[in-house]
């Protein structure tokens, strides 16, 4: 309830056309698809997946660095780190396999994207069996195999040509627009709940707003409310 409180204060703040275009979007974001990526350096790589994330409506980007840092170029990006949710974890304070185990915990299906033989095609990957995350690897040697091996699954997208794999920013690329449509095509119950859905109305408006985060907190307290706030 104190969402859509919070939600009819804030929009007074933002032209109709913007709170509509909000309200339009946020009902194509999905948590039924996710992307963790391992290890991945190269800054228009780091900024293309997070583009790519956002343009097709995945509202969760998971990050974890191993010896790379993660650092996106906001140019290329293109102010797409506003809109989703990026959780980073590092190696030297949060092992993978205890991410692997956490959103396991959360009902997510693990795919590994690998070249190994036993990979099936993206094409043949049944998406009706429940939420998925796909994992990417380092740009040079992919997933390791400790990613490999905790995974429930592998795929990998077919190749017709010499060259024997895509950029990491291109796999994703063609995986999630073909996971995007897919979940349309087969009427997949991919949509968030209303209150994951206020929860992100209300961080995209606070980001929308000059001074948006003091706003908040001052109709907070003047109505004794309590927020968190989180995309």
């Amino acid at each position: 309830m104190n969402n859509e409180i919070i939600i009819e204060y804030l929009k007074e703040f933002v032209s109709s056309n913007r709170f509509s275009l909000f309200k339009r979007i946020v009902e194509e974001r999905t948590r039924y698809v996710s992307v963790l990526i391992e290890n991945v350096y190269q800054s228009h790589n780091a900024s293309a997946i997070i583009r790519t994330c956002e343009a097709l409506g995945i509202q969760d980007l998971y990050v974890f660095e191993r010896k790379n840092s993660f650092s996106p170029n906001d140019e290329i990006a293109l102010g797409g780190d506003k809109w989703i949710n990026i959780f980073k974890y590092n190696e030297q304070n949060h092992s993978f396999k205890t991410l692997i185990n956490d959103l396991k915990k959360k009902k997510y299906r693990i795919i590994a994207t690998s070249l190994q033989p036993e990979s099936k095609s993206i094409y043949d990957l049944d998406l009706k069996k429940g939420k998925t995350i796909f994992l990417f690897g380092t740009e040079i040697s992919g997933l390791s195999e400790e990613a490999i091996s905790l995974a429930d699954e592998s795929i990998k997208i077919p190749i017709f040509g010499f060259t024997e794999s895509f950029n990491v920013s291109v796999s994703v690329g063609i995986i999630l627009n073909y996971v995007a449509n897919e979940l349309r095509k087969q009427n997949i119950p991919y949509h968030l709940t209303k209150e994951e859905k206020d929860e992100i109305l209300v961080s995209w408006l606070v980001q929308s707003i000059p001074y948006g985060s003091k706003i908040l907190e001052r109709f907070l307290k003047q109505h004794h409310l309590q927020k968190n706030i989180n995309k």
